[in-house]
């Protein structure tokens, strides 16, 4: 008989032969009935993950999609940016990380299917929501609703995508792998607002998708009206209790979030593994055949693509794979699992009518039979707080709170979503101590060159930049008499400002005197704070500022931002009311105008070099020659001691970075899985930064000679801005004897066991614990129990030490097993990867 290893290596190569090849081999039809897709005649169970090409650079993609291939998935997703694609009417852009085709083409010949979410609306908290802003400015036009230019530009997208991919060869109906598109993006949720107008807006955009002749099904999410042409799907936390709105459609999760976005000064959203596992769990028992992991990896918003306002240029989403590129232990791990124990069912599930077996008040089994006897059970505890042993098929199966089960055959237990047993990373954040020798150049506050225009009053912030820049100067004059009161008792007046958003910075007489924002929940604002006026001529100057576009709602297009109010409190004649007088506007910074960012525009000024950069000095350009890190690590750049401000490498856009503090509160240790998850449930990050380090591709950098800009708004110490490498200092697992067991293609069960796996290039190098028996404690806080196997260390050394991966099973041929009799064991390692 052969031994344990070899057993679950030859199941390994059986799974990979049988359920990962047959997606080698193109698609050349794509059809469905009420229990799944069918393609190419077979009905397939797919696993889906997002990746966003422009979140992340070429360079990543292949890696991005192997690492998701690896944790097994089937197909990726992505949105189509029409606003990343279609910068001015009629002029398309598909290079950098803008490449489409590219992208559908790694994913094609990485064996993989694709789901392609043409939109062209696509929230995804991004600038606009994915639609171009200037065509908020074509007159007439009204977005998503029956309004004739929107629809116009609308189709004119949609059939410039579908004709690249034809082009390509990329639809299922060609041979290629896109099998599923989708067209509008939960829509169903806004459209009561528009009326009569909104109904027939979604029957076009099902016409006009359909008039495009993919030869692939079209899909619709969060749409309950959506006619019988297409399929409607779910967006949630949780979708096991969603059914499509026609019986002959397949039942498919479009977006599952794993996590959650993050907005500056926001706290850090997670939601646990145990749960992830357990909603993807519940939605296969209850019928499911596709689902998608909104995000797989999120990645990052680079430049100015975030919207909101207020999102993060981190988009990490708390995903499977990190904004970084990494797999995210344990989660990435755990689902691993979970779609390998999902994927022994698939025939079963998809060929047979399920059986509810009820087995408590909170406790049910599906159970999928045949009439040769080949069945899979999925028994699930929907008791939140108690675990539960239940009765099933004469045998006694212990529930944890909040799990499902899974059995292949009805009798073993594969897996189940509560117990994690695959490895724990801990990633550290290393500097490098690098020499940056800063050159300055400092703006003047308030109006630079021509003015652009003046007005009695204000104006509407996005309608007057139209999102070119961030940034618009207002600046107007006030006349102060020497004789005022409050220069002789030394009182200070009172500036008062209201402000639909986003933030801003008060200047009087070239001295910043306040700073002030909105939030994620609010973006409006109001601040009062004591200014220094002086005798005669003063100039109020205030740079506003837009933190990303309105990405969804009703009528999303129409929410300004901008100064609404500008007062003065102290002075002799009470409050005297600034808004209507004379304001004096200029769109943009000097800098940008002049593109300082990158190599040709640099030259555009003269930089002064000092020994000593200036601290906490605002308004100010900071450029530096720097090396590329060393090693490949992930790099990003730490911005913790810095204001606020945006950032570039060899004039690639890092994107807006803001150091803001999170709230001190609602955070939480340790997070319960147990019950339904929303996103204040598991925060952490209370009293930090939001986002202090800041994604840099490692293909942005060139081997020495890498020019890094830095525009600071409010001030900080550039001194202290750092590159950091993105680091796996150790990895932690631990597995007992009662943990789910596979079993192999003819369900002969495996012993339990733990894998432990290091990044690429990089080997299990030592271990700082191990221990078979009663370890107690977690992760780098593992100690020895009264029980101990004292060749523990040496035992998983041989087996795992200078390897990338080890597989360690619990066996007698590693452990003492027949210690301590009667209790139940189990393996606790911690080891270092270099």
């Amino acid at each position: 008989m052969a031994s344990p290893v070899c057993t679950l290596l030859l199941f390994f190569y059986c799974f990979v032969w049988l359920y990962i090849l047959p997606f080698a081999e193109a698609a050349k039809s794509v059809t469905y009935d009420s229990r799944s897709l069918i393609i190419d005649g077979e009905r397939r169970l797919l696993i889906s993950a997002s990746i966003h090409y422009p979140r992340s650079v070429p360079a990543m993609w292949p890696g991005l999609v192997k690492t998701a291939k690896d944790g097994g998935a089937d197909a990726i997703e992505t949105y189509v940016f029409w606003n990343g694609h279609e910068p001015s009417p009629g002029n398309y852009y598909f290079g950098g990380r803008y490449d489409l085709p590219k992208f559908v083409k790694i994913v094609q010949d990485a064996g993989m299917l694709l789901i392609l979410r043409i939109g062209p609306f696509v929230a995804a908290e991004w600038n606009f929501g994915g639609i171009p802003v200037w065509l908020h400015y074509v007159p007439g036009t009204v977005f998503r609703t029956d309004n004739e230019p929107f629809k116009h530009y609308m189709q004119n997208f949609t059939t410039v995508i579908v004709n690249m991919m034809k082009k390509d060869k990329f639809f299922a109906s060609q041979g290629g792998p896109i099998i599923l598109a989708q067209v509008e993006n939960e829509y169903g949720l806004y459209e009561l607002a528009y009326g009569q107008g909104g109904r027939s807006y979604t029957q076009w955009a099902a016409k006009m998708a359909l008039s495009q002749n993919t030869g692939v099904p079209w899909i619709m999410c969060q749409q309950w009206d959506s006619p019988d042409t297409v399929i409607n799907t779910c967006n949630s936390f949780y979708c096991d209790d969603f059914n499509p709105i026609y019986p002959t459609m397949p039942k498919i999760w479009t977006e599952n979030w794993p996590g959650w976005f993050k907005t500056f000064g926001g706290r850090d959203p997670h939601r646990p593994p145990e749960d992830v596992a357990y909603s993807v769990a519940r939605f296969f028992q209850k019928g499911g055949s596709v689902h998608n992991y909104y995000m797989y990896h999120g990645g990052t918003n680079f430049g100015r693509t975030s919207g909101g306002p207020f999102i993060t240029t981190s988009y990490d989403y708390d995903a499977p794979i990190d904004e970084y590129g990494l797999p995210r232990f344990p989660k990435w791990g755990h689902l691993k699992e979970l779609h390998r124990a999902i994927k022994l069912c698939e025939h079963t599930l998809l060929n047979n009518k399920p059986t509810l077996v009820l087995l408590g008040s909170k406790q049910e089994a599906d159970v999928y039979e045949d009439q040769s006897g080949t069945c899979a059970a999925f028994i699930a505890n929907l008791d939140d707080t108690n675990e539960n042993t239940v009765q099933f098929r004469n045998a006694s199966y212990t529930l944890p709170a909040w799990s499902v089960s899974i059995l292949p055959d009805c009798k073993n237990v594969v897996f189940n979503t509560a117990k994690v047993g695959s490895q724990t990373s801990t990633i550290e954040m290393v500097p490098e101590q690098l020499q940056l020798h800063w050159e300055i150049f400092v703006e003047k506050p308030g109006i630079w060159g021509e003015a652009d225009f003046t007005s009695n009053g204000f104006v509407d912030h996005i309608n007057t930049t139209k999102d070119t820049t961030d940034y618009l100067w207002h600046t107007t004059r006030l006349f102060v008499d020497q004789n005022g009161e409050f220069l002789t008792k030394g009182i200070k007046p009172i500036l008062l400002v209201e402000s639909e958003g986003h933030a801003l910075h008060a200047f009087v007489n070239g001295i910043l005197q306040a700073s002030a924002s909105g939030n994620g929940t609010v973006s409006s604002f109001s601040f009062k704070n004591p200014v220094s006026l002086k005798a005669g001529n003063n100039e109020i100057a205030i740079l506003s500022m837009s933190m990303g576009l309105q990405n969804a709602g009703s009528f999303y297009e129409w929410v300004g931002a901008g100064l609404t109010s500008v007062k003065l409190e102290g002075l002799k004649k009470g409050i005297m009311d600034l808004s209507n007088t004379i304001w004096t506007y200029k769109i943009g910074l000097e800098g940008e105008h002049l593109s300082l960012y990158n190599a040709d525009g640099a030259k555009n000024v003269v930089w002064k070099t000092l020994s000593e950069p200036p601290k906490n000095q605002p308004l100010t350009w900071y450029k530096a020659i720097v090396d590329a890190p060393p090693g490949d690590e992930p790099v990003a750049l730490d911005m913790v001691h810095m204001g606020k401000g945006l950032a570039w490498l060899n004039g690639e856009q890092i994107g807006r970075y803001w150091p803001r503090k999170a709230p001190t509160d609602k955070c939480v240790k340790t997070c319960d899985y147990r019950g339904k998850f929303n996103p204040e449930k598991c925060y952490t990050g209370c009293g930090e930064p939001t986002q202090r380090w800041y994604h840099v591709p490692r293909s942005w950098f060139k081997p020495s000679g890498n020019v890094l800009v830095v525009f600071e708004e409010k001030g900080g110490d550039p001194t202290q801005i750092r590159f950091s490498r993105r680091k796996v200092s150790a990895l932690c697992a631990h597995v007992s004897e009662d943990h789910p067991s596979f079993v192999t293609n003819n369900m002969q069960k495996v012993k339990s066991s733990l894998e432990l796996k290091c990044p690429i290039n990089t080997q299990i190098s030592s271990f700082k614990f191990a221990s078979y028996g009663t370890p107690a404690g977690s992760c780098q806080s593992y100690t020895v129990g009264d029980c101990h196997d004292p060749d523990s260390t040496s035992n998983v050394e041989k087996l795992c030490l200078n390897k990338n991966k080890c597989i360690v099973e619990l066996t007698e041929e590693n452990f003492k097993t027949e210690l301590c009799p009667g209790k139940m064991k189990k393996l606790a390692v911690e080891a270092t990867c270099s």
